[in-house]
């Protein structure tokens, strides 16, 4: 009876230290994603106060959306952390060698990675994009050797989805990416028009025929 009842203590201690570390870790990601809602403190001081609606207006939905990531993100690992850490004292308190379970379990991670690398490279390279801020919603870039060329209108962990020049909606999975400019974040100067193949055939004739009027006038004079 004391064995069993110790046991029950134990149990109870592992899930009530896991509880109270899981409040703490949740009240810190809010905290953390308030900080980044609320943005940057310049546009609250007097002499930037006249710019702040446009400040707002431009960078909110933006700043909102990297801070629901970032939040949702650290929620699941903490969430993860904590079950297993405490997954694993209360099996030790019940007395089952975890060693083997262990092991079971670590094989199974490395065949559902392999088979899901595409997947779990996706999530990572959104997680990068999304901590780097290599581009939000609102900008304007380029992809590859100009394949796709559009306004960013949702970045995820997965999936970003661009509206091309052509009114196009592209989803791109994140993985893929692997060459991006940002026109927006830097000095974008547009390439000069070329002319159109009407106006060089006509421009063609004409500079020929001003040539042998020129020839002309020199064996004149």
């Amino acid at each position: 009876m004391d064995t069993f009842n110790s046991t029950l203590l134990q149990v109870a201690i592992a899930i009530g230290v896991g509880l109270l570390v899981w409040l703490v870790a949740s009240f810190l990601i809010r905290q953390v994603v308030k900080r980044v809602l609320a943005g940057s403190q310049l546009t609250k001081r007097r002499l930037f106060r006249w710019a702040a609606p446009a400040l707002r207006a431009l960078d909110s939905e933006r700043r909102a959306q990297r801070a629901k990531t970032i939040g949702s993100l650290l929620n699941s690992v903490v969430v993860v952390v904590i079950t297993t850490i405490v997954l694993i004292y209360v099996l030790k308190a019940f007395g089952v060698d975890i060693a083997p379970l262990l092991t079971s379990v670590g094989i199974l991670g490395v065949a559902v990675a392999f088979g899901a690398q595409q997947l779990i490279r996706d999530f990572l390279s959104g997680i990068f994009l999304t901590l780097e801020d290599q581009f939000g919603i609102g900008d304007v870039i380029e992809l590859g050797a100009g394949e796709v060329v559009g306004t960013v209108e949702s970045v995820g962990l997965r999936i970003t989805r661009v509206r091309g020049e052509d009114g196009a909606i592209w989803y791109l999975r994140n993985g893929e990416i692997l060459r991006v400019g940002n026109r927006s974040q830097g000095s974008f100067i547009p390439a000069p028009a070329s002319p159109a193949p009407g106006q060089a055939a006509a421009s063609g004739p004409s500079a020929a025929a001003t040539k042998p009027d020129a020839q002309g006038q020199r064996s004149a004079e």
